[in-house]
């Protein structure tokens, strides 16, 4: 039996970013995955959906070249097998890229078959066993299709299958209105295909501020069909699906299962491991370290942990896991603040404490808001629609985070994580320069209605005041 310093079992984001620093610590590892390589956002998520929505905002830009003095786009069409070609070429050059990444230790150190523990540092692989001192789980997740409605998989597409489509459908309903459900719905919308998204109630890309909510769902509602009762039933019907909301029955081609995803922990023998399991039968661990609590030599990373399933996440999440791996004791770090952006049209965002969070928390806090609605840049980009809230704590006046809905909203986004994580005051933020005429003037508007409403002392030109004696102010 082969003994190594650290097996890493899933060669995804986490376990890829495990291995990196992993190597340089010791050449003692290795990774166990007997699935399809080239990580779950290359293949199927970030980078495929991203060249897809291009594909469907560059054609819905038609709908305003007339008004703007550029003829002749009622002549623009979409060839969908053209389409969906050119996005799996992209997706094949974003894998290709991850997998020659691996070619250079690839000999060495992969093992492609299928990881089962015996115990906390015996991995069986069916014709053989291996030994880690130290092992990580990064198996990732799956989407989920929930159990009644399998009777109906001729029928489904999930997040793993949609970019082998060899052209899009004329009718689907997408089912789940998180991020991927925002992002697929309206880019498949855009092209021409008739769509209808359902949830059960009003959850749209992760926002939780009431205010968001109810304004991003009017907006979304006046492009595409959404429906907000949830799924009753499922039936066949004229070779469609029939899919019956509370509210009424859609007759579709496909339907687009967008619930979510589940840890890939079934099969991989965690219960020959002795842990105890929250209520998703994940191992508890501590997020700051990766460390499981009942297996001190056992650490679990990216999606599979349940926690954040977003690439930076399951990135940082290998980092410390692989790190932690190669030491004596494991050491805890301060996780990035909360950023998750949804690339809907405009964007969706959400940035270090949502509003939910802050109920939750109890934290005294106030917020500035501004409307994209008439935003200079925003009518000159003529993508006049948006709302965006902005949350400063009452105690210290720091800003806490932020929920929008925004034309660029993914720069804004980024600003405000950047800021957040520098743990600065309201009043600091908009002594920041902001350039004209950008959308990030909107930002500052919203932050100016906050500082209206927290205790902080600020100056009235908004420009730092140089300090007597302290020439360094103003240098």
């Amino acid at each position: 039996m082969k003994n190594y310093d650290v097996v890493i079992i899933g060669a995804g984001t986490a376990g890829l970013s495990a291995r990196k620093v992993v190597s340089k610590y010791t050449q003692s590892y290795v990774i166990v995955d007997d699935g399809i390589l080239g990580t779950t956002c290359a293949r199927v998520g970030c980078m495929p959906s991203k060249a897809f929505i291009q594909i469907a905002n560059d054609f819905h830009r038609r709908t305003s070249f007339q008004e703007t003095g550029i003829d002749g786009s009622e002549l623009l069409k979409i060839d969908s097998k053209k389409v969906m070609s050119h996005t799996r070429k992209l997706r094949d050059r974003f894998v290709r890229s991850v997998l020659g990444g691996m070619e250079e230790w690839k000999n060495e150190h992969f093992i492609g078959k299928r990881a089962r523990f015996i115990d906390k540092n015996v991995i069986d692989l069916g014709d053989e066993k291996i030994c880690g001192k130290r092992i990580i789980i990064a198996t990732g997740s799956s989407p989920i299709i929930p159990k009644p409605w399998l009777a109906f998989s001729d029928f489904f597409i999930d997040t793993n299958s949609f970019f082998e489509l060899r052209k899009v459908p004329q009718s689907i309903g997408v089912i789940g209105l998180g991020v991927i459900g925002i992002e697929l719905g309206q880019a498949l919308h855009r092209l021409g295909v008739d769509v209808v998204g359902i949830s059960k109630g009003r959850v749209i890309a992760g926002l939780s501020d009431p205010k968001l909510i109810e304004y991003t769902s009017e907006k979304l509602s006046q492009e595409m069909n959404l429906d907000f009762s949830g799924v009753q039933s499922l039936s066949k019907k004229d070779d469609k699906l029939s899919i019956q909301t509370a509210d009424r029955e859609y007759l579709v081609e496909k339907a687009l299962i967008s619930v979510g995803r589940r840890p890939n922990l079934s099969d991989l023998g965690i219960e020959n491991l002795d842990l105890s399991l929250d209520e998703r039968g994940i191992p508890y661990f501590n997020e700051k370290s990766c460390q499981l609590r009942d297996a001190q030599n056992i650490f679990i990373a990216g999606d599979v942990d349940g926690v954040k399933a977003i690439l930076h996440e399951s990135a940082d999440d290998g980092a410390i896991a692989g790190y932690n791996a190669c030491q004596e004791k494991a050491e805890e770090y301060k996780r990035r603040t909360w950023l998750g952006i949804t690339f809907s049209s405009p964007n969706i965002a959400t940035v270090g404490k949502r509003y939910g969070d802050l109920v939750k928390e109890k934290i005294d806090f106030e917020y500035g808001e501004v409307s994209f609605e008439g935003q200079g840049r925003s009518i000159v980009m003529l993508s006049e629609k948006g709302h965006l809230r902005v949350y400063g704590d009452r105690s210290n006046n720091r800003l806490l985070g932020a929920e929008l809905f925004a034309p660029s909203g993914e720069h804004i986004a980024h600003s405000l994580a950047w800021v957040i994580s520098q743990k600065m005051t309201v009043g600091e933020v908009l002594r920041l320069p902001f350039y004209h005429p950008v959308v990030e003037e909107g930002l500052r508007t919203a932050l100016r209605d906050l500082a209206k409403k927290l205790p902080e002392v600020r100056s009235p030109l908004e420009i730092a005041v140089c300090q007597e004696h302290d020439t360094a102010m103003c240098e």
